[in-house]
Parts: structure tokens; C-alpha cells; sequence
């Protein structure tokens, strides 16, 4: 079977804090993020008033995205990051393209 890309989701109660508190104290995981094999991009959630924080994320391949998300883990408690919800999605190619979906492998 042919690698296909993977969709990760990952959420977790978070204090804070927001906005541009948050960009500044993530400012070297986020550049660590595009050094990991098989990454290919995250789009950053926040829901400030829920008191929740994560992100989507595109990987390579379900070995990258399952190498990423054990570290990722294991990294997690010098944020104070309890109780975090991971789901893993296969991607449906064929209507994602269709749609335009950011999907494609990087040139």
C-alpha cells in the first residue's frame, strides 16, 4: 500500500497564554515542528474563552505522524499540558485534491 498523507488532531486544556503570549513562547517548537520527518504543516487552534489549545496537523505518512506524536507526548509536560485528546484521520485523496485541499506532497 502507497504512503498517504495523515491528518492529526490534537487538543488540550490550556491556561494560557493567548495570542501574542503564546507566539512568543512557542517561537522555537514551532520552528523545531518543520525539521520533523514527514511533517508538512499545522494550522494552530485556540478557543481562549474554553480554556483549549492545539492544533491540526498534515504528516507524510502514519509512521511520521506516530514518530511525531510520541514525542510530541513526551515534550508536553514542561507546558503543563494534561489530559490531551490525540485522533489520527486517513484522508479521503481523491475529494481532498478535488476541493483543492492542501494535500500535496511539498515540491
Amino acid at each position: 500500500m502507497q504512503d498517504q498523507p495523515v491528518l492529526f488532531q490534537f487538543d488540550f486544556p490550556f491556561s494560557g497564554p493567548f495570542g501574542a503570549g503564546l507566539e512568543n513562547a512557542l517561537q522555537d517548537l514551532a520552528g523545531s515542528m518543520t525539521r520533523e520527518p514527514g511533517f508538512r504543516w499545522i494550522i494552530w487552534t485556540k478557543d481562549a474563552s474554553a480554556r483549549q489549545a492545539g492544533g491540526i496537523y498534515l504528516f507524510r505518512d502514519h509512521a511520521s505522524a506516530a514518530a511525531y506524536v510520541a514525542k510530541h507526548t513526551a515534550r508536553r509536560d514542561p507546558f503543563g499540558i494534561t489530559e490531551p485528546r490525540a485522533r489520527s484521520f486517513d484522508i479521503n485523496l481523491g475529494l481532498t485534491r478535488q476541493i483543492h485541499g492542501p494535500v500535496s506532497p511539498p515540491p
